[in-house]
């Protein structure tokens, strides 16, 4: 009775107390989206002499470490160094430029001790709190404010787009328009500021006509670009501050004029056969069924496939045969289709759905701006990757290669999405003053 009472009394609570504001929701959903997406891999890879399920769990593991640690430190201190992550970002990128390794006509890669990382997988992470910090100091009230974040952002964005890596550069897109936007930014500005890449696939339109308009030689435009042009002419002269002498009109019709010629010129002279294919193909894929088509076509079919229950766990003809490549990584929401129906895929979409209002509701109730900003930040990187992977699992979006967040195989992307989740719950934790310091 003696050693009982002398012993010291293990206190949980004190023990848990560090997390006790945490968004538990927020935390175990995307651990239970690894633990399924590692059941997923096993059913793809279930054939193949490979480990990529036990990885998947490994990485995923260390990320919940890290996660947990972020949670119970101050994101506030995040603002001191938000340069030093910038300029770590951008250095990583450009170590890749310089000692990277190359896959499928890429350089993304670095080895470090015998692992390939993908630092434009943690530049997410790095362009996020350095937009966060800026637009904590001064919202994107104004267009100066407003240039500054694109500024900011165009150096990681330009590294990562010559890698090339398209895919990625669409995730800074989203990230900015996404903080841009909670950061008081007129919506008129974030629709001028896509409408370019509008006007460079309209360019390469010629409908109603049977020929695109052609100029000289290398300035031809279509119909339907030259009437978006003019929409955003007045948009530009209804939202910018330059109304005098129609500057902003002026200034608004001549960016889409520009970003329409430059796209049709990229198009022909600067993107790679394999991104042309990636682009296009999804509005038919039967146009090559055995090359570009090959990926979209088999992904349909084995959604498809599934039915409204699905075929059961490892029991998928096209997903244990192999039919869909890189069903482990970028087409992982198909096996789901086929093992599990139409309403396995409605139960992982609800998952997500969950941890998206989650994200939300975190970035609402944040002590500050930059907590706020924070969590926008990671919601957008979030819904646009969620967004892009199953459209293009279902034909709806191009097959851009961009990971399905905490299932698709990926080690960089894993740790950099529970890297995201930590700081978000760290967001969540200190929303009120607490008793005790990390």
């Amino acid at each position: 009775m003696l050693l009982k009472s002398s012993l010291p009394k293990i206190r949980w609570k004190n023990w848990v107390k560090p997390w006790q504001q945490v968004d538990w929701l927020l935390f175990c959903l995307p651990i239970a989206v690894s633990i399924f997406g590692g059941i997923m891999i096993l059913s793809t890879e279930l054939k193949q002499p490979v480990t990529d399920w036990w990885w998947h769990w490994l990485v995923a593991s260390i990320g919940v470490l890290i996660a947990l640690f972020l949670a119970r430190s101050r994101y506030e201190h995040l603002i001191q160094w938000h340069w030093v992550t910038y300029g770590l970002t951008n250095f990583s990128l450009m170590a890749v430029m310089i000692a990277g390794t190359s896959a499928k006509g890429a350089q993304r890669w670095i080895n470090i001790a015998g692992f390939n990382v993908q630092p434009s997988e943690f530049a997410k992470v790095g362009i996020i709190i350095t937009l966060a910090a800026l637009l904590h100091k001064r919202t994107a009230s104004t267009i100066e404010s407003v240039f500054r974040a694109l500024a900011i952002t165009a150096i990681p964005w330009g590294l990562v787009f010559l890698q090339p890596d398209l895919a990625t550069s669409l995730v800074f897109g989203a990230i900015v328009l996404g903080m841009l936007y909670w950061a008081n930014a007129n919506p008129g500005w974030l629709i001028l500021m896509i409408s370019p890449i509008v006007a460079a696939i309209l360019f390469s339109i010629s409908w109603p006509l049977s020929e695109p308009i052609v100029l000289f030689k290398e300035l031809t435009f279509g119909p339907l670009g030259l009437f978006w042009a003019g929409a955003m002419a007045i948009v530009g002269w209804q939202t910018l501050p330059w109304r005098k002498f129609g500057l902003g009109a002026i200034g608004a019709w001549s960016l889409n004029m520009l970003g329409g010629e430059l796209g049709v010129f990229a198009w022909n002279h600067v993107l790679k056969e394999y991104q042309k294919d990636r682009l296009s193909v999804f509005i038919n894929p039967e146009h090559d069924p055995l090359g570009a088509g090959y990926h979209l076509i088999q992904s349909r079919i084995a959604i498809g496939a599934g039915e409204i229950w699905g075929w059961g766990l490892f029991k998928g003809p096209m997903t244990q045969l192999n039919f869909v490549p890189e069903q482990h990584t970028d087409f992982i929401f198909s096996a789901v289709g086929e093992e599990f129906g139409f309403v396995g895929c409605l139960v992982v979409l609800f998952v997500f759905c969950l941890i998206c209002l989650r994200l939300l509701h975190v970035a609402q109730t944040a002590k500050d701006n930059f907590g706020s900003l924070l969590a926008i930040g990671v919601l957008s990187m979030i819904v646009f990757q969620l967004i892009i992977n199953v459209g293009m699992t279902v034909g709806l979006a191009p097959v851009a290669g961009i990971p399905l967040p905490w299932m698709s195989y990926g080690r960089s992307a894993m740790l950099t999405n529970f890297i995201s989740l930590g700081i978000v719950e760290s967001v969540a934790n200190f929303r009120q003053r607490q008793k005790y310091y990390s």
